[in-house]
């Protein structure tokens, strides 16, 4: 792809993240690394131009096809922020796989991701092009923090691993509206995940499964549990499935853990609550009125955030803990993982991969690598 006018091109950049996303890559973008910003108002992608200077201007809707064919084929990676992705991702999930180009985005979907790679993961395999969803913090931490904790396993042995997520943060209106979505379409999710576990080619010499765990007082790190039902475990199975080094049997559950059990049920509650609401359209449009789209955490809130993901990993009498760390979750830290994945995809030397892919299948210790070197912090703490 050498021919291609951009090495990254970054798609919903006037958008909130999607800003904290150019404004990185404007900073910290290796020299030499031709990049250009897109989205569908010329207006505001040129007054973003002038603010972060020397990048390429391409209007692009995502309503347009050709317009996405276009932006897909000037790019040898495409960043898009644009969401909720199952209403507004498709057209820029299948321009990519059509032209080999790479693609990653921050979507926390299920549905979204088993559905592109129902549709789009052969034609990606056959063109070359690397489709890597959940980039942000769905499901970095949780997918590279159990890659990490793997390497630390003696080979060949069977693994039981669980990741803890203490976190403080607050969403933005996209991210808020992203949940209530998930929340109105999981039977739409559980026949998208039905019909590709069905496709999906299935390895009998090894045993990969999600632990679903349960609430409840967790002797291994002395807190309150609550299993989490979010993309990470699936992004983590899904990397143990296509990854041998994971062993012979691997096991993973996802949970938050707190100090205060009244909080968890009150989480717990809460969620339940929503996602009552938003099965219903009336209630879930009063409810996206709370957070509207586009507002987001003030840069004083962000400093003030941050999120650590421990994973305690056991095989017979061998045990391995480690631990994730980085500051806000859903932006410095999810535009800093965004980012850093392109620009891994665009310049280092990874696996022969092609498809739909994740990023420990991807791009594993060197994307790791970057972000340590940007300020997260992967290590083993006994």
């Amino acid at each position: 792809m050498a021919e291609r006018e951009f090495d990254v091109v970054l798609f919903g950049a006037t958008g909130f993240t999607g800003t904290l996303v150019a404004e990185y890559l404007a900073e910290r973008r290796p020299a030499g690394t031709r990049w250009a910003v897109a989205g569908r108002d010329a207006a505001r992608l040129r007054a973003l131009r002038d603010r972060v200077g020397e990048v390429g201007v391409v209007e692009a809707d995502v309503s347009d096809a050709a317009a996405m064919r276009r932006l897909a084929e000037s790019a040898r990676v495409v960043i898009t922020t644009v969401g909720p992705y199952i209403r507004y991702g498709e057209p820029l999930v299948a321009a990519c796989a059509a032209a080999g180009t790479d693609y990653v985005d921050l979507t926390g979907e299920p549905e979204f991701v088993d559905r592109m790679y129902l549709a789009h993961h052969a034609t990606a395999e056959r063109t070359g092009a690397r489709i890597v969803h959940a980039c942000g913090f769905d499901a970095i931490p949780a997918d590279l923090g159990a890659h990490y904790t793997v390497g630390q396993m003696p080979e060949d042995v069977p693994i039981r691993m669980r990741g803890y997520l203490t976190a403080s943060g607050r969403p933005s209106g996209g991210t808020f509206d992203t949940v209530l979505t998930n929340f109105a379409r999981s039977r739409q999710a559980a026949q998208a995940h039905r019909e590709r576990r069905r496709l999906e080619p299935a390895d009998r010499s090894r045993r990969v499964r999600g632990d679903a765990g349960r609430p409840g007082y967790d002797k291994a790190i002395g807190r309150w549990v609550l299993p989490l039902p979010t993309i990470d475990p699936q992004i983590v199975v899904r990397s143990a499935r296509a990854l041998p080094r994971y062993g012979p049997d691997f096991s993973y559950g996802h949970f938050a853990a707190l100090r205060n059990p009244l909080v968890l049920g009150g989480i717990a509650a809460g969620a339940a609550g929503a996602m009552v609401l938003a099965k219903a359209g009336p209630t879930r449009r009063a409810l996206r009125r709370l957070v509207p789209t586009g507002s987001g955490p003030s840069p004083e809130r962000q400093a003030r955030s941050w999120f650590r993901v421990r994973f305690v990993a056991e095989s017979g009498g061998h045990r391995v803990v480690t631990e994730v760390t980085g500051g806000d979750p859903g932006y410095g830290q999810t535009s800093k993982m965004l980012a850093e994945s392109a620009l891994c995809l665009a310049h280092d030397q990874l696996p022969e991969t092609a498809g739909q892919v994740t990023t420990a299948v991807a791009m594993g210790d060197a994307l790791r690598a970057r972000l340590s070197n940007a300020g997260m912090t992967f290590r083993v703490v006994s």
